[in-house]
This record gives structure tokens, C-alpha cells and sequence, in this order.
């Protein structure tokens, strides 16, 4: 079975920003997320496959009580059967509290949400949530869950936003005091989280304010302390509308960042990859790190696009087994309007890459609606099922509303 296509949703009510991970050892067990908003407000949706995404079961996660709605919700795994979620959970345009719920029978239940950092009326706005869990082979700190998020402060009075970072050191039930590991007089977008085989915490954001660049912090200690920030590349900015007629959503610059956990040539080295706009169109941008984050490689563009394309949304995961480097990404290169994913894949450490198209059919960005749409979500996802192949996901409109696909290879590069 090789590059197959899978509806994970269905309907009429849109569904966006997915995010997927798979049991490491059952990988035919995975579990998604994304914004769901079948109920008529968004909520976060949870879509489980035992068959290696062939098919899906769809439920959706409670909210607190006093909160309204749900949005950037993302998906992690943890031995032996664990998988937690987190979710930006909200009773209006601020107040933002960021939550996590955790399931330890593969997805089967979760428990009641645990609030990982409140927000507070127009003075705390907590967004943007990423997740991860060590699941270092060789990691003293295995099991320690990392939440990072976009702590947005004094909204209403033009205020700005930091990068924070929480640990639970028991599954998810009580929370160290947060890291804040931005400065207060930068700005940033939705940071990011990965851990080495050794089980030392890179933590990255991308700064908008006020200059663009991508930065990442390193604990060596399971994210008791860390370095000073470290500059990994400036950043020429997507605008956040592309220019292509007809388009109106919008496009933000995300930090995305993995590691090589494998026992390969290019183990411990760590991989960031951004959209930027320095060539004069977006494209997907990649730098490495073979010194824990101390120091990294020039930038180099992975997706062998054609000039003018527009190419942007990238995520990227690292298999733990083969170090295979898998990179998905959006795309107009088609035929320069309709939106198709590709996933560029590297075996030698990020040397060379093969793109490929695996989208089945193209799609319209703006579905049926007779007007370009402002949004269709901010991200989408990929994850790696070892040995070698990968289960990328994302949200399209070839049912004529947004909805979740996912697209499964099982082809082990060489």
C-alpha cells in the first residue's frame, strides 16, 4: 500500500488544523485531531484508526465548564498506550486557556480536561498549543509531557505575545510552574517542541515582532533550565495572504522542529523547517544542527518547486528507527490555483530530498463558496510510521466543505 488517500471526516460543517500520532509500537494505531464544528461552534474533534488510517471512529473531547469552544488542538504519543491532547478552550475572542486530556487505552477514553495554563479576560490569552512526549530510547526524563503555546498578553490594550513552555512530570495531572522562554518585547506565532533521543528539549518559535526571525532554546535537564535563545535563521515573511488571485485565507509563519532519535549516521542531529518568502513566493526552508542546537547549517529550500509556486504550511517528523526525514507541505505548484500536499523525504540526513505529490486530487481552497474564504486552517501534519514510512494529514475541500484527509506510504526510501 503506498501514497492512499483516506477520508478521516465527512459532511457538511468544516474541519481544519489536523494533527496526528501513532503508537510507536502498535503503529497501526493512530489518533487525530482537529477543530470540529459539527456541533455549530468549534470543538475539538478526535478521530481514531486501528487499521493504519484505513478507517476512523469520530468522537469529540468535553470542555471545561464556563468555556464555550475549542481550536489549535494537537496529538501526542507515550509508551506504552498513551496519547494526550491539548487544546486552546475559550468563552469568547480572549481568555484563552490552554488544556490537555490524556488517554492511557490507546485513544479508547480520555480523561476530563486538566487546565495546563488559565487565561484571564482580555489580560491572558493562551493559543496556539503544541505537545509533545519524550519518548527518548535512551531519555532519563522518558514520559515527561512538554505543552508550548502562544502566551498572547494585555489583548485589548495592543499587547504582545510570548513563547511559554509547561512540563507535567506525571502523566498530565499537575503542571510545573511555566517557562517563559521569549522576550516580552518580542512578538511571536505558535511555538514548537522536540526532543533528542538523550531526552534534551528543543524549543523553537518564530518572532514577528520586531524582526522575523526563527529562534530555539535547549534543556539539557528535561526543561528544568534552558540556554539562552539561539538564533537558527532570519526570516523573510510569507504575506499572510498569498498573492494569487482568488485567494483570501490566511497564511501564518509556524516553528517546526524535529530530531533524528535513530541509531543512524545522523543521530542527535536536529532539523528546524519554516516558509519564507526570500525568493519572492513561499517556499519550504530548512536548517540542521549537529551541536545540540549550538550551532546551524545555512538554509536550504527542500521542495525543488518551481519558481512562483506557493508552498507553505510545512511540519516535519524524523522516524526513530531509519532517520528518515519526513516533511509535508501544501502546494499550488499543480496549476498554480488548486492546492495539492506533497511530502519531501530525505535518507541522508537532509543532503537530498524526493518530493512527491500525494494527494489524490487537487482542490479548490475555496470549496463551493462563490467568494475566496478567509481561513482553512493554520497547519497540517505529518508523523512517521517506522520502520520507514509516514501517515501525513490535512484538510481539503473535495467534498465541497473543509474536511480531514489522510495520506499513508508505506514506501521505505533508500
Amino acid at each position: 500500500m503506498t501514497n492512499f488517500n483516506f477520508a478521516v471526516t465527512s459532511g457538511v460543517f468544516a474541519k481544519f488544523e489536523p494533527a496526528i500520532a501513532v503508537n510507536l509500537l502498535l503503529p497501526q494505531v493512530m489518533v487525530a485531531v482537529a477543530v470540529d464544528t459539527t456541533s455549530g461552534t468549534p470543538q475539538t474533534g478526535v478521530y481514531r484508526s486501528l487499521d493504519g488510517g484505513a478507517n476512523w471512529t469520530a468522537s469529540t473531547l468535553p470542555l471545561p465548564p464556563g468555556f464555550t469552544g475549542a481550536e489549535a488542538p494537537y496529538v501526542a504519543y507515550g509508551f506504552p498506550n498513551t496519547f494526550v491532547v491539548t487544546a486552546h478552550v475559550f468563552p469568547g475572542a480572549s481568555d484563552g486557556t490552554s488544556v490537555i486530556y490524556t488517554s492511557t487505552d490507546n485513544g479508547v477514553t480520555f480523561s476530563p480536561p486538566v487546565i495546563v495554563n488559565r487565561g484571564f479576560g482580555t489580560y491572558i490569552n493562551n493559543d496556539e498549543t503544541n505537545v509533545i512526549i519524550d519518548v527518548g530510547q535512551s531519555s532519563p526524563y522518558l514520559g515527561n509531557i512538554y505543552v508550548t503555546y502562544n502566551h498572547q498578553f494585555n489583548v485589548a490594550n495592543g499587547g504582545n505575545s510570548t513563547a511559554f513552555l509547561s512540563r507535567s512530570q506525571d502523566g498530565g495531572t499537575t503542571w510545573n510552574q511555566p517557562i517563559l522562554l521569549s522576550s516580552d518585547a518580542d512578538q511571536v506565532e505558535r511555538p514548537d517542541v522536540a526532543v533528542d533521543l538523550v531526552g534534551n528539549v528543543y524549543a523553537a518559535w518564530i518572532t514577528v515582532n520586531p524582526t522575523f526571525r526563527f529562534v530555539i532554546r535547549v534543556s539539557r535537564d528535561g526543561a528544568t533550565t534552558f540556554a539562552p535563545p539561539v538564533l537558527v535563521s532570519p526570516i523573510v515573511p510569507v504575506p499572510t495572504v498569498l498573492p494569487v488571485p482568488g485567494y483570501a485565507f490566511r497564511v501564518l509563519t509556524f516553528a517546526n522542529v524535529s530530531t533524528d532519535r535513530s541509531v543512524g549516521q545522523f543521530r542527535g542531529r536536529v532539523y528546524a523547517v519554516w516558509q519564507d518568502f526570500r525568493q519572492g513566493y513561499s517556499d519550504i526552508l530548512m536548517s540542521f544542527s549537529d551541536s545540540n542546537g549550538t550551532n546551524w547549517s545555512s538554509p536550504v529550500s527542500i521542495t525543488g518547486a518551481p519558481a512562483g509556486s506557493q508552498n507553505f504550511f510545512p511540519a516535519i517528523d524524523v522516524d526513530p528507527l531509519l532517520g528518515v526525514v519526513n516533511i509535508i507541505y501544501y502546494s499550488n505548484q499543480v496549476n498554480g490555483f488548486l492546492l495539492d500536499v506533497f511530502v519531501a523525504r530525505s535518507i541522508n540526513g537532509g543532503q537530498t530530498f524526493t518530493n512527491t505529490r500525494i494527494t489524490n486530487t487537487s482542490f479548490n481552497p475555496n470549496g463551493v463558496s462563490p467568494t475566496p474564504v478567509p481561513l482553512i486552517g493554520d497547519y497540517i501534519d505529518i508523523m512517521s510510521v517506522p520502520p520507514g514510512g509516514y501517515i501525513g494529514i490535512w484538510a481539503d475541500t473535495n467534498t465541497g466543505s473543509l474536511n480531514i484527509t489522510a495520506g499513508y506510504s508505506n514506501i521505505v526510501i533508500t
